[in-house]
């Protein structure tokens, strides 16, 4: 399969608003790959969803902006562009660095204009076309006759949609079947959707008795234990196991053989009171610094049972069958608004976030943000990415400070505001840093940046606003944290801050 087969259906995509045309398009790519490349399908269903299959290449936009003269005559194949990227992530040590723009040069060198724009723009997660994940899913549905949700269970039990498109292509429902919940193999994590209040959160969890969580300020983590083998994952399915022997004894520990387990780790004071969460970020990417306590609160497989279905009232009472109280997540379950709520204020006198409002009745639903887990904060908050930044004056002269928040709204990003508000010194040097390496354009006041960062925003309130094109802004913004775990994929749309005006009294 050639690139270039890849990049004329990526413009194909670009060019309609179209859902069902889009993924028609890609289906059609998809079929013939499965036909003429079956050994293409992942790669190809990769480059759909506009990503490489290398998690890091070492390359960034600086190092793609002098490329030699494109080929006028399409070459380069699928497999070869890939196997490029292999060779490109292993490179290191002394020389890697020119080993690296020599490789890039000649991979840039057999690829002709378009191709060199989208090598580009998929290197920087800058495919603009409108085709996420979601939609790929729905594309190997059409192209394979098998039902969308098919796909997507597979996808979650899989941790990834590449893993599943070849037995989606060619091996129908009864291949996707065979992605099951195995111990050991990490599955997509369930997310929380928002509510302003308590009241709010129960109503949208369905009403009735609820488990109101206490949500702490923490790293999430995935837990596979079988045996003595012990499987650590974050958020995005990246294997930390030894940067975390806390978890790895508290898992060992517990009076079963198998068990996957979600949850959070994070540091506590000696009054065990939640440290500030940069110390925790920073103990979790590395090997030392402070102790972190790992935190369970759901249960997903218990020595041979699959609980993923089951509801979530049985999946808890797994869960304190076999994790001690000291490893579990402080929760009430209850139908009390007045009680939530005075439990809510609990929580946060201990100095955590919120809390997590969640349905007793509802199955697990990996890699989804439904109604049935709902977060309530005492401040509102949202993530956002950062569209530009704005150098600094006065006391922050030479450093970048003022950022320009941007939500998702469809393919692109509308501006809400900016904020300066929240920025320790500390963080001012970091983000400096951070977004010259992210930077696309620089007027000699505004630096303009790729949408890559995430950044937890506080703020007061939403209000209308003829000022930017949402049609909104953000009443007294500050910065909380800078969100490393998340993707610009995650960040909150507009129809979620528009959510917050119709919200307000």
């Amino acid at each position: 399969m050639l690139l270039a087969d890849v990049v004329a259906t990526s413009a194909a995509v670009a060019a309609t608003r179209s859902r069902s045309a889009k993924a028609t398009a890609l289906a059609d790519l998809l079929l013939r790959t499965a036909t003429e490349s079956p050994e293409d399908v992942p790669t190809v269903t990769s480059y759909l969803a506009g990503a490489l299959r290398q998690r890091r290449t070492g390359l960034g936009w600086r190092s793609l902006q002098d490329a030699p003269a494109a080929a006028t005559t399409p070459s380069l194949t699928v497999s070869e562009v890939d196997a490029a990227f292999d060779r490109l992530a292993a490179l290191a040590g002394a020389g890697s660095q020119r080993a690296r723009a020599e490789a890039t040069t000649a991979l840039m060198a057999r690829a002709t204009a378009d191709e060199q724009r989208w090598l580009r723009g998929v290197v920087t997660g800058e495919v603009r076309q409108g085709a996420l994940d979601s939609l790929v899913q729905d594309a190997l549905a059409i192209a394979g006759h098998v039902p969308p949700a098919s796909v997507r269970r597979a996808a979650m039990m899989a941790g990834s949609t590449v893993d599943v498109a070849t037995a989606a292509l060619t091996g129908g429902e009864d291949a996707l079947a065979g992605f099951v919940l195995t111990v050991g193999r990490p599955v997509l994590p369930m997310l929380a959707s928002t509510a302003p209040t308590i009241e709010a959160a129960m109503a949208k969890a369905g009403g009735g008795s609820v488990a109101v969580d206490t949500k702490l300020d923490g790293v999430r983590i995935q837990v596979h234990r079988s045996g003595d083998d012990v499987l650590v994952v974050t958020r995005s399915l990246d294997d930390v196991t030894a940067r975390h022997p806390e978890v790895v004894a508290a898992a060992r520990a517990l009076p079963c053989r198998d068990v996957v387990l979600d949850g959070e780790v994070l540091a506590l004071g000696p009054d065990g009171r939640p440290r500030p969460f940069q110390e925790t970020a920073s103990r979790a990417a590395s090997t030392s610094g402070v102790e972190l306590t790992p935190a369970f609160f759901d249960l997903l497989h218990l020595d041979g049972r699959d609980l993923l279905d089951a509801p979530t009232s049985a999946r808890l009472d797994a869960l304190e069958s076999v994790v001690p109280e000291v490893h579990r997540v402080p929760r009430l379950v209850t139908t009390d608004v007045a009680e939530a709520e005075a439990f809510a204020e609990q929580v946060l006198g201990l100095g955590h976030e919120g809390v997590v409002v969640k349905s007793l009745t509802a199955p697990y639903a990996a890699g989804r943000r439904g109604a049935t887990w709902v977060k309530v904060k005492p401040v509102h908050t949202l993530d956002l990415v950062v569209l530009a930044v704005e150098r600094g004056s006065g006391r922050r002269s030479g450093w970048l400070s003022n950022i320009h928040l941007g939500a998702r709204d469809g393919d692109g990003w509308v501006m809400l505001g900016k904020t300066f508000k929240g920025m320790t010194d500390e963080m001012l040097a970091w983000q400096t840093e951070r977004f010259h390496d992210l930077q696309v354009d620089d007027d000699g006041y505004v630096v303009t940046v790729r949408p890559e960062q995430v950044v937890e925003i506080a703020f007061d309130g939403v209000q209308r606003s003829t000022r930017y094109p949402g049609g909104v802004a953000l009443r007294f913004a500050r910065v909380v944290r800078y969100r490393d775990d998340k993707t610009p994929a995650e960040a909150d749309t507009l129809d979620t801050v528009r959510a917050h005006l119709a919200a307000a009294p």
